[in-house]
């Protein structure tokens, strides 16, 4: 197979925004590919080489993207930049300097899509000195045989910038199409990517003889996706979703970790599926210290509490451990967490998914042996009446915590999608979970720094602007979420720069405070958010987490 014949699909799936057109698309495409033997090559669809809950990056920035680009083509890298400034999009230079010298001539040997698969794994896994040079070598020598389509779309796949708009609930819909074509079969397959997080195993499932999902398992070092809770508006609302009686505990202001133990190690991950056990190694050390067992999946809770006071810190405090490298210890001794465990999913070589969560409380209860201030099991209290529930509502407040989380006592765990075993109540917040998609740089003391956000909520695949923020982030590093830190982190991903305005992939997340919500022409949502704040910056979310324009049209009628 030829890279052309991916370069074709990309092509026909930037042009077309439904996702029944993405769907279908991606299943006549998913059918050809099934001819081919190669299941690992349905990464490409979605912009990589490997599962998504492997977090590394290709490590191509703009810069020896364009430089990439000067050696492929023969031209000055002067001349490349000043292309850049005007288009802004490094995926469309390369076509047009590819079709340039498509027309002088200069064709070379086309470019098969087994010989690219390989490559950009080699640019992938490449680190240490001379990395940029080797990258530039394999880059250059792809772009070399590239045709105007492939050019255009190798550069987007380097700088994971691919413009198709195939989230994974539309891969779900093109592998349902292709091969099972019913809700029964679709159900299947979103289960089995749940519990691989890995769209080649399921593929590879499916295209085997029977086509049999069977096979697939949960495995402790493979991240999976949390249960996920529905929002109750009172307590007389979290007993219509989950019945009575239900269990009610706290819910604690942190950052929510996957415990894997396996082969003697502990590993930990995020609800986003990134693996940050050396960014918590006292955590680790509790997991192996004081929970029993040869294997298990643990969902949790970390914590953030002051060492004078012992009272838990906001989830801000936390958060300024998840992404550091450096003084790790430093971090342990001065931001202290308390790991909280509220439900077991495998244990000892063992699923207990379908196992009734009464029972995996049971479980959990056994094998944790408590230490203050390093792990202890969930506070819980199984209730059947509004008013022992208001009681215990009251008492988590009053202990500092965020509010309560109920839990059918029969559900069974669901990753990944907010069904009726969870629900959560808290007092009412005006802050929603956004993502920022633009900013502005900043001026006098600013100045250098990008410091107004613009933030936009999600409608299906597509984002929508709702408003610009510029307060609540602090000039001080050692303050807590700074602008310094905001800006390094957007620029890792801008898409375009157009004057002192980037336009950047919606990747960063923050939590969002404002007075109301009111209609508005000015923002692609039609609604614009009055007096925001930034409160949180949320490493532990992603974008398919953040808040949805329908929450925006119930928040704005409120």
């Amino acid at each position: 197979m030829r890279y052309e014949e991916f370069a074709q699909v990309y092509e026909k799936l930037s042009n077309v925004s439904g996702k029944i057109e993405k769907a279908e698309i991606l299943a006549s495409f998913l059918k050809e590919l099934k001819a081919r033997g190669k299941p690992e090559w349905i990464y490409l669809l979605r912009g990589g080489v490997v599962p998504e809950y492997d977090s590394r990056e290709f490590g191509v920035s703009r810069q020896l993207a364009l430089k990439a680009l000067a050696k492929a083509y023969g031209i000055k890298q002067e001349k490349v930049i000043e292309s850049f400034t005007k288009i802004g999009d490094i995926g469309l230079i390369a076509e047009e300097l590819a079709g340039k010298r498509k027309q002088t001539g200069l064709t070379s040997t086309r470019l098969e899509a087994g010989k690219v698969f390989e490559t950009l794994r080699k640019i992938f896994i490449i680190t240490g000195k001379g990395s940029v040079d080797r990258k530039l070598a394999l880059i250059a020598e792809l772009l070399s045989h590239a045709t105007e389509k492939e050019a255009k779309y190798l550069m987007r796949t380097l700088l994971a910038d691919l413009r198709i708009g195939v989230a994974g609930g539309i891969l779900v819909d093109a592998l349902t199409k292709a091969f099972q074509d019913d809700e029964e079969g679709k159900r299947k397959i979103q289960e089995a990517y749940d519990l691989a997080n890995d769209f080649a195993l399921v593929f590879s499932a499916l295209t085997r003889g029977n086509g049999s999902l069977e096979g697939i398992r949960m495995k402790p070092g493979v991240p999976v996706n949390p249960l996920l809770a529905v929002k109750a508006d009172n307590i007389e609302d979290a007993f219509s979703i989950c019945g009575k009686p239900a269990a009610f505990e706290y819910k604690y202001d942190g950052f929510r970790l996957m415990a894997h133990k396996f082969e003697g190690k502990i590993v930990l991950f995020t609800r986003r599926l990134e693996e940050v056990s050396k960014q918590f190694p006292d955590v680790v050390a509790a997991v192996k210290n004081y929970v029993a067992g040869e294997s298990f999946i643990l969902d949790c809770e970390a914590v953030g509490y002051d060492v004078k006071t012992g009272k838990p810190r906001p989830f801000e405090a936390v958060s300024q451990r998840i992404h550091r490298k450096h003084n790790i210890e430093k971090l342990v001794k001065d931001l202290p967490v308390v790991l909280h465990v509220f439900d077991i999913i495998y244990y000892n070589g063992k699923s207990l998914i379908d196992e009734p969560f009464k029972e995996r409380r049971k479980l959990i209860e056994k094998i944790i042996r408590e230490k203050e201030k390093v792990i202890n099991v969930s506070v819980l209290k199984i209730i059947d009446n509004e008013k022992e529930a208001e009681k215990f509502y009251q008492r988590a407040l009053d202990a500092g915590e965020e509010g309560v989380m109920i839990k059918s006592l029969e559900g069974r765990y669901q990753q990944g999608r907010k069904v009726g075993y969870m629900a959560k109540l808290k007092p009412e917040v005006k802050d929603l979970d956004l993502v920022i998609v633009g900013a502005e740089y900043g001026t006098g003391k600013r100045a250098g720094w990008l410091t107004s956000y613009y933030v936009a909520c999600r409608s299906g695949d597509k984002f929508l602007e709702v408003g610009k923020v510029s307060s609540g982030l602090k000039e001080k590093k050692e303050e807590g979420t700074s602008y310094e830190e905001i800006t390094h982190l957007l620029k890792k991903i801008v898409t375009s720069e157009e004057k002192h305005v980037v336009r950047v992939q919606p990747k960063i997340v923050v939590s969002v405070t404002y007075q109301n919500i009111q209609k508005s022409p000015e923002y692609s949502s039609k609604y614009a958010l009055r007096f925001p704040r930034i409160t949180h910056y949320r490493p532990d979310r992603n974008a398919r987490d953040i808040t949805s324009l329908h929450d925006i049209e119930q928040a704005a009628k409120r």
